[in-house]
């Protein structure tokens, strides 16, 4: 077995498991419904289609940053006859969160898999539409287990969060993943047999909470150098590149 891992990072998210109606919760870390979900717009799978060829993965993330939950709200309007009616409806969300996700599975799938993500059939979304992802997504295939996986690879957060916790003395990460047969773990309903929007069907897993060592993943041989991603923006840039061109045809 390998594993895939991807980069789930965006300015926000939105991972909701029970949400209904008018109020549309979120997760504190990435879904197996929702990654599983963006796996098949992907390769675009539709609704309607079936979902056999991913149970064979198992999944599991580490919060490698945590986001901030924050509240918005919509209008939504309804035209009945000649009345309209309009109420409020409310959306949560992770802002400036950072996670590292792993799918265990076939070499080949994962190959597939990876190779969707990078050329996807439909735009790809972290939880909800309106949450396109950022740059890398895709970290790679490694040729271990997901757990072991999870714990080589190097922290994914970002410079000034990473600051952030040693000034705070964070000194471990949360790795969330499913739990084995014989593992005890708790369950979640969070399984997706089915997207239909005629009927969603969702079963239960079993899940495992562990923590892993932060000096464990920075003093660790085995993860691959780092990768720099850029999160810093500079609206001037390309306006001095312009007043440098200008000034050299003004000379």
């Amino acid at each position: 077995m390998s594993t895939l891992l991807l980069r789930l990072a965006a300015p926000m998210q939105s991972w909701g498991i029970s949400s209904k109606f008018d109020r549309r919760t979120t997760n504190m870390e990435p879904t197996r419904s929702g990654v599983i979900g963006m796996l098949a717009a992907a390769m675009g799978v539709s609704r309607e289609d079936s979902l056999d060829a991913f149970k064979v993965l198992k999944f599991g993330v580490r919060i490698d940053q945590p986001g901030t939950m924050k509240q918005d709200f919509h209008m939504v309007h309804r035209e009945n006859g000649s009345k309209s009616t309009a109420w409020v409806t409310y959306r949560y969300y992770l802002e400036d969160a950072i996670f590292l996700a792993g799918l265990e599975g076939p070499s080949e799938f994962l190959a597939e898999l990876k190779s969707a993500l990078m050329h996807p059939v439909y735009p790809l979304a972290l939880g909800r539409r309106s949450c396109p992802p950022a740059e890398p997504l895709v970290l790679g295939i490694r040729d271990v287990d997901l757990l072991t996986a999870l714990r080589q690879q190097e922290w994914q957060a970002s410079s000034w969060y990473q600051r952030k916790a040693k000034w705070q003395h964070i000194t471990s990460l949360e790795i969330v993943r499913d739990a084995g047969l014989d593992e005890n773990g708790y369950a979640v309903r969070d399984f997706p047999e089915s997207f239909s929007q005629k009927r969603r069907l969702y079963h239960f897993r079993n899940v495992i909470r562990e923590q892993i060592a932060l000096s464990q993943l920075i003093d660790s041989e085995n993860t691959e150098k780092k990768q720099e991603v850029p999160t810093e923006h500079d609206p001037m840039e390309l306006l001095e590149d312009s007043d440098v061109s200008i000034k050299n045809q003004n000379q």
